[in-house]
């Protein structure tokens, strides 16, 4: 995305429309890699969340140090100091990574949508604690309403599947944390944008392929006898390189916005995979209480995203102020 006076490391200043472009892209991308690693993980079975994982890692070293190689882009070099630099982001990114995935397998895609509201519970607590943000009394209770809404709906969900839930509650924390933690990265400058993205997924990628080697899942992905299908391969294929693209669109978005905006756009997106996830996958089982928790958790969603477009235009009208007027006082000579 364009912006005026770039800076090095990939920084700008940024306008309305920037801020816009970024949330829109954030949320196109997500919608896309959703709905594409749920047909990769439970339409074609592909066995291993893990492979597919680093295949997204290694997409992203590769694009990133050709863009580097070519000019395209500039990052810092390593250093001695850079993984304490961008701790602990690796870690986070690492099981966000692999319960998300692991969460798209195991659950149904509404209910893996609508259990994810609790990553806006989570990033609440977390940018109240680090970040020092508070949020109103509206906010929390609507969040609230939201999460109160998911668990209805857990209540009865005839598919419950216990490895799916837990994968998905810890996908929900690391959300949060690397959301606030990406942020707090971005803000203090130490690395851009490009440098954050590189290093993460260099310093992620070996203890990925090691896990992936520990559960047998290298193997599991090699006996896969799916391999020869065109449209799998090229939805693997897609998979990888939109994972990618994912990781750039949350870098900017919340560059550009904040680590909440990039969660709230998550949620918008996620209303849409809900009812569109009850037809696609085919593995929703519905019942009418469960379909009217998703119905509130939606609802909450709606209005939750509604109450902080309104308090952030109140807090930029807010911030506008009038220079008082200094006159100069005369010296009169006696």
């Amino acid at each position: 995305m364009g912006g005026s006076n770039p800076t090095p490391d990939g920084g700008q200043g940024y306008t309305m429309m920037h801020s816009v472009l970024a949330a829109l892209f954030y949320g196109s991308v997500s919608f896309l890699i959703t709905t594409i690693n749920k047909s990769v993980l439970t339409i074609y079975q592909f066995p291993s969340f893990q492979i597919l994982g680093i295949g997204q890692m290694i997409t992203t070293l590769v694009v990133l140090r050709v863009g580097k190689s070519l000019r395209i882009i500039s990052f810092a070099d390593l250093e001695c100091g850079t993984f304490w630099k961008i701790w602990p982001l690796p870690l986070l990114y690492l099981v966000n990574l692999v319960s998300g995935l692991g969460g798209t397998k195991q659950l149904s895609l509404p209910m893996f949508t609508v259990l994810r509201r609790f990553s806006i519970l989570f990033t609440m607590i977390l940018e109240g604690y680090i970040l020092q943000k508070r949020s109103s009394v509206r906010v929390k209770l609507i969040i609230l309403t939201m999460v109160g809404g998911a668990l209805v709906a857990a209540l009865d969900d005839l598919a419950f599947d216990v490895l799916g839930y837990s994968m998905l509650f810890l996908n929900d924390i690391c959300t949060a944390g690397n959301g606030v933690y990406l942020k707090k990265k971005l803000d203090a400058k130490d690395l851009g944008k490009y440098a954050l993205m590189y290093y993460n997924a260099l310093f992620m990628l070996p203890m990925l392929i090691l896990i992936a080697f520990v559960t047998g899942d290298v193997q599991k992905a090699v006996n896969y006898s799916r391999w020869s299908d065109v449209a799998f391969f090229c939805q693997f294929l897609a998979s990888c390189s939109i994972g990618f693209v994912l990781i750039y669109a949350t870098v900017l978005c919340t560059a550009v916005n904040s680590a909440l905006t990039t969660t709230i756009v998550g949620c918008l997106k996620n209303v849409i995979i809900t009812y569109v996830g009850m037809i696609f996958g085919g593995d929703y089982v519905y019942s009418r209480l469960n379909f009217t928790g998703v119905t509130i958790s939606v609802l909450g969603s709606l209005v939750y995203t509604y109450v902080k477009y309104d308090e952030s235009q109140s807090q930029g009208s807010s911030q506008i102020t009038v220079r008082p007027v200094v006159t100069k006082a005369r010296t009169v000579n006696i």
